[in-house]
Parts: C-alpha cells; structure tokens; sequence
C-alpha cells in the first residue's frame, strides 16, 4: 500500500471520523497535515483505516525485544531506541506545557515497546519546545501532538503542502495492546499512518469517549492521570483553521511543550 504525504501519514485520526459519520470511508488517527513526503493512495492514505489489513506485532506481553526500523521524514535526530527494554519498570510521564502539567501513567506491561520508544524520546528531549498541532471534536475527541516539526514558535496555518503533521523520529514500529483497546477519556494512544508497522512519535490524547469513532487501530500506551482538564479546556476554544478532509484543526489556544520528565520506579 503506497504511502501518501507525511503530512496525511498522521492524519488519520480526525480523518476517519468525519469520513465515518458521514458514511465515506475510514480516515483516522494517521499523522496529521500534510508535508511534502510521499502521497498515500486513495485505499492508504494517511489515516488508519477501519479495519486495517496489516497485522501488529504479536510479541507476548511485556515485550522482551523491541524492533524499530528506519523512516522518513526525520523532524529530528535521534537515535533508535534500545532492542532491548526494561519491561519490569514502572513509568509516568510529566507533560510541562505552557498551560500546566499533564501526567501519564505508561501502560509498561501491555506496550512495552511503545513506552519504551516513549521514554526513550522523552529523555533525549525530542518533544521539548513542540506544539500540539491538531485537535479533533467531530465524532472522536482528541489532541494530537509528537511532532517536532510542530515548533513552539511555529504558526499553524492547515496547510496541506507544510512538514507539520509530517514527522517521524527517523524510525517505525509494530502496534501493540489492540486487542479489546479502547479510547476512553483520558487515555493516550500513537498515531499512524494507516498501518499497523507504522507508529513514530506523534501521539494523541483523547478528551471526551472516542471509543464509537475509533476502530482498535491505535496502540494504546498511557492514561492521563492529571491535567486532562487542560485538554478539554483547549477543545472548548476549538481550532483557527480546519484541516480539509483529514478532519479537525489547529488548535486556537496553543499548547506548548516544554517538556517532558520521566520517573520510573
């Protein structure tokens, strides 16, 4: 399946539930607005379909081994995350952002190697001075954010031709944690770009049950365990601009990272 713009790649989250409720298709939680990379084909664009044909990774949970392969566009460098991850530890992550602090308790045992792709980023300061580019509040309820190209002091226009919404980390991985997932408010999930080998470091949180608009296509990894009010006080301001048919928009109220701490126990 041939990939579209990054730019789309993590689309797929708003995408598929406007398509949905309007009975079109299943864009979803892919990246989001679209940079200059590949162009998805009309079955693969840059939103997660439905009922997505890939398979996902079918390591026993808690991971012993993780995988992670190279791609591109690379928003900014940084190294592959260890093979081999701590898969007894605890974690919880502190958002710091301009709004106040959200904390995240990393689900460790179910998405071994989602949270430890997570910590790894966090701790090479690869979110710091990025902002949240897209929020969605048509048929699911969510916050996407995880791309560097997104900068603190960037202006978010919805353009279709831009990098924001674009970028990886230089790698992919395998999905994990689907079976039964669901996207309650407060839970945190990756966005993809459509396929199940296709997560980086772009990730979404939901605000409101997004669970009837969501498909079990997006790994799981984190609930929010402080702050969600912060998200769902943004979500009331709703967007500046509109994403065309990827769904959602940038957010009005900016919400910077200024980065993001890990205590692991």
């Amino acid at each position: 399946m041939a990939r579209q713009q990054k730019v789309r790649r993590r689309w797929a989250i708003g995408t598929l539930a406007v398509l949905v409720a309007a009975g079109v298709g299943t864009l979803l939680l892919v990246f989001l607005p679209g940079g200059g990379a590949k162009k998805p084909t009309a079955s693969a664009s840059k939103s997660p379909s439905a009922s997505p044909t890939a398979t996902t990774s079918t390591v026993a949970e808690p991971a012993h081994h993780c995988s992670y392969t190279a791609a591109t566009p690379v928003a900014k460098k940084v190294s592959f995350p260890p093979a081999s991850p701590d898969y007894t530890a605890s974690y919880q992550a502190t958002i710091n952002t301009n709004l106040g602090k959200l904390t995240f308790n990393l689900l460790n045992s179910k998405a071994t190697c989602t949270v430890n792709s997570f910590v790894h980023l966090a701790e090479a300061g690869y979110f710091n001075n990025t902002q949240c580019h897209r929020l969605v509040s048509s048929v699911i309820y969510v916050l996407q954010c995880g791309d560097p190209y997104a900068t603190a002091t960037a202006k978010l226009t919805c353009s279709t031709t831009g990098k924001i919404g674009s970028g990886t980390p230089g790698y992919d991985f395998a999905s994990e944690n689907l079976t039964g997932a669901k996207y309650t408010a407060g839970t945190v999930a990756m966005a993809n770009e459509g396929t199940a080998s296709s997560n980086g470091s772009q990730f979404f949180i939901v605000y409101k049950d997004s669970t009837s608009g969501l498909t079990a296509s997006y790994t799981p990894f984190a609930t929010v365990s402080s702050g969600l009010g912060i998200v769902q006080n943004v979500a009331k301001d709703g967007y500046s601009c509109q994403y065309g048919q990827a769904g959602g928009g940038a957010p009005k109220e900016k919400v910077i990272i200024d980065s993001v701490t890990i205590k692991k126990t």
